[in-house]
């Protein structure tokens, strides 16, 4: 099935027409899981539709709309056989804002007996993955221009009071943003009478340096143990935001540390913690 042919490394530049393409009956789509996203990684799922086993080594991402090529995140070799299915985990590169469309393509080298074979070819982005995050990490980066808006501590409480979760809003005093609101996870909300999510609104302007600090009333959306033992992205803040008079949204991702207490505090608030 496959025709063993080694090619040079002067081939990334070759145009697509003198590119070998992916052999007859292999197949590739590009998936990102819930799992995936925290960890900014994705997975390229190979399918093999013909009738003999192959070895698959390598395999790499490219998009104009990347800044690099997404590799696989294992150094390893995996056999596929007649009617088979592997998920490849890639780690996905910083995105390139200065690019607006893009395709996405993959090469997987085949590993033969004797020299090993790279082959390229359209990766279909089935569930959408790199044009929404390529607009929300860029909306970011935009307003990280503007201001640093992060999540700075937490502050546990005790059952049926808000906790606080405190977000620092830091100018820095050359452009201009406005941050709107945030909204509930899919394990936290924010105790008042807001219907859905909490108001900020918060503009900051070029020449603006005074740093503003945010008090956000936490309490948990959902009180089942199964919600916190397999939080992926309970802790993971989507914000309303206006850069350059354009709205959007961005996600500001509690770090590790906090990550963690909060998960632990809503295990104690709900009654199924250690205490």
């Amino acid at each position: 099935m496959l025709a063993m042919l080694a090619l040079s490394a002067c081939s990334a530049a070759m145009d697509e027409s003198a590119r070998s393409p992916l052999p007859e009956g292999i197949t590739a789509v590009l998936v990102q899981l819930r799992s995936d996203v925290a960890a900014r990684q994705a997975q390229v799922e190979v399918h093999n539709a013909g009738d003999t086993s192959i070895r698959i080594g390598d395999v790499t991402v490219a998009d104009p709309r990347l800044d690099g090529v997404a590799s696989r995140v294992l150094d390893r070799e995996s056999t596929l056989g007649p009617g088979g299915t592997v998920d490849f985990r890639i780690q996905l590169p910083e995105m390139a804002c200065d690019v607006t469309e893009g395709t996405p393509s993959v090469r997987l080298t085949f590993v033969g007996q004797g020299a090993d074979e790279v082959r390229e070819g359209a990766l279909p982005d089935a569930l959408d993955v790199l044009g929404p995050m390529h607009e929300r990490e860029c909306r970011a980066q935009a307003l990280a221009e503007a201001a640093d808006v992060s999540i700075v501590s937490f502050t546990p409480s005790e059952s049926g009071s808000p906790a606080d979760l405190t977000l620092e809003i830091a100018p820095t005093g050359e452009d201009s943003a406005r941050i709107v609101g945030v909204h509930d996870t899919n394990l936290l909300t924010f105790a008042g009478t807001q219907p859905v999510g909490y108001p900020i609104d918060i503009a900051v302007a070029s020449g603006d340096t005074e740093t503003t600090i945010v008090h956000l009333p936490l309490v948990p959306l959902r009180c089942d143990p199964h919600a916190v033992q397999e939080d992926k992205r309970g802790t993971v803040f989507t914000f309303d935001v206006e850069v350059e008079g354009e709205p959007g949204t961005v996600e500001i991702a509690a770090v590790e540390d906090v990550r963690g207490r909060i998960l632990t505090w809503v295990a104690n608030w709900c009654g199924f913690g250690p205490g």
